[in-house]
Formats: C-alpha cells, structure tokens, sequence
C-alpha cells in the first residue's frame, strides 16, 4: 500500500527550485524557466519565462506567477 505524497514536498525536495522546468497549462500553452518558489497550494514563482504554443516560441514573458488550479503537469528540463 503506497501513501500518498504531497507534490509541494516533491518539488522541493527533488531540489527543483532554481532549475528549469516546464509547465503545462489546461489550455495548450507551455511555459519553460526556472521555478523560483512554490506555495502551500502549489501556486509558482518562475523567472525567465517563456511562453510556447505547439510548441512553437511565442513570446518572452520573464518573471511570472502560475495558479495552481491552470496546471496538467510539471516537467523538469535540463
């Protein structure tokens, strides 16, 4: 029987803090830079960002704030 994992804790421990990581939004768009900080509800701090469209470049966005509830899935890019 396997417990279940807080994703917050994962985050953090997994060292991905400082890293590049992309970020898949509900609504096609993608977004890569590096994960400044995490909160309780897994809302994200990400600097550098940058905003893809199937999986084209769209534009520089720089330093963002993403709600958790707008999130499928992490990804860390190395």
């Amino acid at each position: 029987m396997s417990l279940p994992l807080n994703p917050k804790l994962v985050l953090i421990f997994n060292g991905l803090t400082d890293k590049p990581v992309m970020v898949k939004l509900k609504w096609s768009m993608e977004c890569k830079g590096y994960l400044v900080s995490v909160d309780g509800y897994m809302n994200m701090q990400r600097a550098n960002t940058e905003q893809y469209f199937d999986g084209a470049l769209s534009r520089l966005l720089g330093e963002v704030l993403i709600s958790c509830n707008n999130v499928l899935y992490i990804q860390y890019e190395e």
